[in-house]
């Protein structure tokens, strides 16, 4: 029983830093306005904005990164299924491409590429996977 609780949280741990691994790479994109990063990580969401219909349809979330940064997730769901039941204070780890902007920048292409021409991204929520 402790040998299981012991695991438990060292796969807790391993997770949660892997998800903050990159937090320094997006502080730096950041900082020197770089973009077009693929980057994989995880924060607390903060907040959830209304969807952005123009266009191709996103859920928009913004998310607290370990670091104290903020990024919009901009989550396409014309491709990619919605994430259902999320809600302020939930973790939410991301694989996208980074996008500079004054506010701490946008992650996007979190979805399968159709056209197999990038990257497919992703993100994670009570352990299942949206892509």
């Amino acid at each position: 029983m402790i040998r299981l609780a012991v695991t438990s949280i060292l796969l807790s741990f391993f997770v949660l830093s892997s998800a903050f691994a990159n937090d320094h790479v997006l502080a730096e994109a950041y900082d020197n306005r770089k973009s077009d990063i693929q980057v994989q990580g995880g924060g607390v969401v903060v907040r959830l904005l209304s969807d952005d219909n123009k266009g191709s349809r996103h859920q928009r979330i913004l998310i607290r990164l370990g670091s104290g940064q903020t990024i919009l997730i901009a989550h396409n769901i014309d491709l990619a299924p919605r994430v259902e039941g999320l809600k302020k204070s939930d973790f939410v780890e991301f694989y996208g491409e980074y996008e500079w902007n004054q506010k701490g920048g946008v992650i996007h292409w979190t979805h399968r590429d159709p056209g197999n021409h990038h990257a497919h991204g992703w993100l994670r929520h009570n352990g299942s996977t949206y892509q």
